[in-house]
């Protein structure tokens, strides 16, 4: 494995919590424009120039290693659309200290990806897929990558080289019909189903519109359907994690707007052009973009990620605040 150099005081916050997880978004690009996300309408782009380089987020891989990051997930957008993205999944995992490195994606590119990132060494995915009917799923993303996505699923299902969760975002009326479908895939899967909540981030503000349904709710559907139910241990993340008798894999559920599990967050974010936020739902960010740019010295990085981590408020409920962004732009 790559050395990284000196040791560095692991990051810890104000309320005591080690740091030791950092989701790094590397486009704010995604091919998809799922109406809760994304408009329709491209909008303008982050020019080039400004997303952050294969060479300055290596830089930033390995001064996280040394402040005792453990864990690095690469985000979009969709990050597949990043021509080095395979490098990127390389870096991480040849970076001393880094012990698992997973990607979430919406899957339309991993069919021509796949073998390279696993050979790579990455370690998970997250699919992120709301459907498995063909129909809704172009009504819900408005482009039609059906077939490819679920033929990766069927592949990812069969695979036992990664990790894999699906990440199927519920919305009353919409898709809330098919809990049943995807807690079936945990039969005969060794798969993690997480359902979650809308997060109050799209910016056309969807969950005003009473599409949105509380982890509370879908709690109480997955009980009344499956009373044999339970609960086994999860991700920080994943604050309702159960389990059906005889399955091969396990159900969550993530309360991204209730936030039951903020308390124990223990995260970084750094989004495409360079910010990096204590807490997905603050909206004060600091820029690395500059000192990267400059190639400044590793301790006036360090010095950014300390502040930022400073700033990390012990329960995120400031997530109106953020309500003008989409998710696409913050790193999903």
């Amino acid at each position: 494995m790559q050395q990284t150099g000196e040791a560095r005081t692991v990051l810890t916050d104000r309320f005591q919590r080690t740091i030791d997880y950092t989701r790094i978004s590397v486009t704010s690009d995604c091919n998809l424009r799922c109406f809760y996300c994304k408009r329709e309408s491209p909008g303008i782009p982050t020019p080039d120039d400004q997303q952050m380089k294969t060479g300055e987020i290596k830089t930033l891989i390995e001064l996280l290693a040394e402040m005792g990051i453990r864990k690095i997930r690469f985000t979009g957008g969709e990050p597949l659309l990043r021509p080095d993205i395979v490098d990127l999944v390389q870096i991480a995992k040849s970076t001393t200290g880094i012990e698992t490195v997973s990607l979430t994606t919406n899957g339309t590119l991993l069919e021509k990806h796949f073998e390279a990132l696993v050979s790579a060494g990455l370690d998970g995915i997250n699919l992120s897929i709301d459907t498995l009917n063909k129909q809704r799923f172009f009504a819900i993303t408005r482009r039609d990558k059906f077939i490819a996505v679920h033929k990766m699923l069927k592949s990812l299902l069969n695979s036992s080289l990664l990790t894999i969760k699906l990440n199927v975002l519920l919305l009353r009326g919409i898709n809330s019909d098919e809990i049943k479908e995807f807690v079936a895939l945990t039969m005969s899967y060794p798969v993690t189903i997480r359902f979650m909540e809308l997060q109050p981030f799209d910016d056309r503000q969807i969950w005003r519109t009473g599409r949105f349904m509380s982890a509370e709710k879908i709690r109480a559907e997955l009980f009344a359907a499956y009373p044999a139910l339970s609960e086994v241990s999860g991700s920080a993340t994943e604050f309702f994690s159960y389990r059906l008798p005889g399955s091969s894999g396990s159900l969550a559920i993530i309360p991204a707007y209730t936030r039951n599990f903020c308390s124990k967050c223990k995260r970084l974010r750094i989004t495409s052009d360079g910010k990096v936020l204590s807490c997905l739902y603050h909206t004060q960010s600091l820029d690395l973009l500059p000192d990267l740019r400059n190639r400044s010295a590793k301790h006036q990085l360090e010095a950014i990620i300390r502040k930022a981590v400073s700033l990390k408020p012990e329960n995120g409920k400031h997530g109106n605040n953020a309500k003008g962004m989409s998710m696409s732009e913050i790193g999903g």
